[in-house]
C-alpha cells in the first residue's frame, strides 16, 4: 500500500469522487485548493503515475487518471498508520471516527470498518513477529 502526500490526497479525493479525469478537469477541480499551475499538476500526476497511485488511460485520444489504489483502502491504511504511529493505540479507530466525513458513504461504513480490523489485526502480527536470525 503506498500512502500518498498530503498533495497527492487532495487529487485523490477527485478521482475517487468522479472516477476518471482528465488531467485539465483534475487541475480545474482542485486549483481552489492547491493554488497550483497546470504544470504542477500535470508534474505531480505523473509522479503519482509512476508510483501506482493513479493509472492512465486514453480516453478519446485524450490521457484521463483514475485511482490507482481503492477510497477506503487508502483511508484505512492512513487511519490505521496514524492510530498505530501518532496516537499509540493498540487496537483499531472505529469507522464510525468517518461517520460525518463526506467522503465515506454511510453504506460503506462497514467495510471500512472491516479493513480497520483486518490492518490493525496484521499490524500486531508483524509487531509480535520474531525477527529473522
Amino acid at each position: 500500500m503506498i500512502r500518498p502526500s498530503e498533495f497527492e490526497l487532495k487529487l485523490l479525493r477527485h478521482l475517487w469522487h468522479r472516477r476518471r479525469l482528465s488531467a485539465r478537469e483534475l487541475h480545474d477541480a482542485s486549483v481552489d485548493e492547491t493554488q497550483w499551475s497546470h504544470s504542477t499538476t500535470r508534474k505531480t500526476l505523473d509522479r503519482m503515475a509512476e508510483k501506482g497511485l493513479v493509472r492512465v488511460e486514453a480516453m478519446h485520444g485524450i490521457n484521463t487518471y483514475v485511482a490507482g489504489q481503492s477510497k477506503l483502502e487508502t483511508l484505512a491504511a492512513l487511519a490505521s498508520a496514524f492510530a498505530r504511529d501518532v496516537l499509540d493505540l493498540s487496537g483499531p479507530l472505529p469507522a464510525a471516527t468517518f461517520a460525518s466525513s463526506r467522503l465515506i458513504a454511510p453504506e460503506e461504513m462497514d467495510e471500512l470498518d472491516d479493513m480497520l480490523k483486518r490492518m490493525s489485526t496484521a499490524d500486531k502480527a508483524s509487531v509480535n513477529k520474531e525477527p529473522e536470525q
